[in-house]
């Protein structure tokens, strides 16, 4: 015996150590086990459906040795509340109590609903039945909307005065579980201390109308299932009349030339006109004319423009100055329309430009 402890031989190549034992136990396991299985989920197209749709309940993941399914209108497996089982070894559907009329059962389980209502809304369960009697379960929520109508927008006051009324804009008709939206023209409303919404967004309120409200607005109806759009809808601002305008704006002329002018003013219903020369009423007209006008249609040529909706009125004053053709008495033509040749000679003379000087003597005789 000895004081030495001998060390232990390294072991055979051709054994194995615990774990790895271990390693291949679990790979052995895996194998024949897997350690995550795809779970039985069910997909509903669309989930949010609107009146008269149809609707697929898409099953996914679906497990082996099946021998049918049954499918349930509710949260839970309930034979009072079964719409129909599928066998698929003669792939037959059987109906249950809560059958419709309107469902059928494919091959792979999915569920088909027509024409849905809104009392097709709830939940919808799905049994997976195995030959091992294992089954499996999934649920899904369907819900179903009503088809908004087209909606339509009216009005308080059609015909607002600029500067003057608020006007209230309202989306009809009224829907639960629907959400309303505004477009001023064609944008979406944006904020503005002009503008105000009900808390519904179903009344749009202009606080104080201008002639660049006129629109068009349109109003939009949204639920989950379905949307629908208004026919625009125009406001008929009333406005005016701003300050007239006169045209041509001359303001001299020649006697025995013709005197046309033309008023406008900005203005809504479109105003009326008249006029006054020298402070006497003329035949109400836009347009003012005088043929062949003298000195005596010198003056002041007012236009007058009235609003009968707004009530306003505005004037717009052009002066006018009508020159004559002046001749000395002397240089008067002859009766029978002839100059004489000292009529003549004066007329070149009085061409010539001022001052002259003593050359121009030798225009005289």
């Amino acid at each position: 015996m000895t004081d030495t402890m001998e060390l232990p031989s390294r072991p055979n190549h051709r054994e194995r150590t615990p774990w790895q034992g271990l390693l291949l136990a679990v790979s052995l396991l895996t194998s024949w086990y897997p350690l995550t299985t795809a779970q039985l989920t069910l997909e509903i197209l669309p989930s949010n459906a609107a009146e008269g749709k149809d609707v697929l309940l898409l099953v996914h993941n679906l497990p082996v040795d099946l021998v049918g399914y049954s499918w349930y209108k509710g949260a839970s497996v309930d034979s009072n509340r079964q719409i129909a089982s599928y066998v698929i070894e003669n792939q037959t559907n059987v109906p249950g109590p809560a059958y419709s009329g309107r469902e059928t059962i494919y091959h792979n389980g999915s569920l088909l609903l027509q024409n849905v209502t809104l009392g097709d809304t709830g939940y919808y369960t799905l049994q997976a039945i195995k030959k091992n009697l294992l089954n499996e379960q999934v649920t899904g929520q369907l819900s179903v909307y009503p088809v908004l109508p087209t909606p339509n927008i009216t009005s308080n006051n059609s015909d607002p005065v600029e500067n003057k009324d608020a006007v209230m804009l309202t989306c009809e008709p009224e829907t639960q579980n629907t959400t309303y939206l505004w477009l001023i023209n064609h944008q979406n409303i944006s904020d503005s201390a002009q503008l105000e919404l009900s808390k519904d967004n179903r009344t749009l309120t202009l606080l104080r109308v201008t002639r660049n409200d006129t629109g068009p607005y349109e109003c939009v109806t949204w639920n989950p299932g379905s949307a629908s759009r208004s026919d625009p809808f125009y406001l008929n601002v009333l406005y005016g009349p701003e300050t007239p305008t006169i045209s041509p704006s001359n303001s001299r002329y020649s006697s025995g030339a013709n005197l046309s002018l033309s008023c406008h003013a900005a203005s809504n219903p479109p105003a009326q006109y008249s006029w006054l020369i020298n402070g006497r009423p003329q035949q109400p007209t836009q347009e003012l004319f005088i043929s062949n006008i003298t000195v005596n249609d010198s003056g002041s040529y007012t236009c007058l423009v009235h609003n009968s909706v707004t009530g306003l009125n505005r004037t717009t004053v052009q002066t006018i100055t009508v020159s004559g053709k002046w001749l000395p008495g002397p240089l008067a033509p002859a009766q029978g329309g002839d100059l004489s040749g000292f009529q003549k000679r004066a007329l070149v003379l009085f061409a010539i430009p001022w001052p002259w000087t003593q050359a121009n003597h030798k225009f005289f005789p």
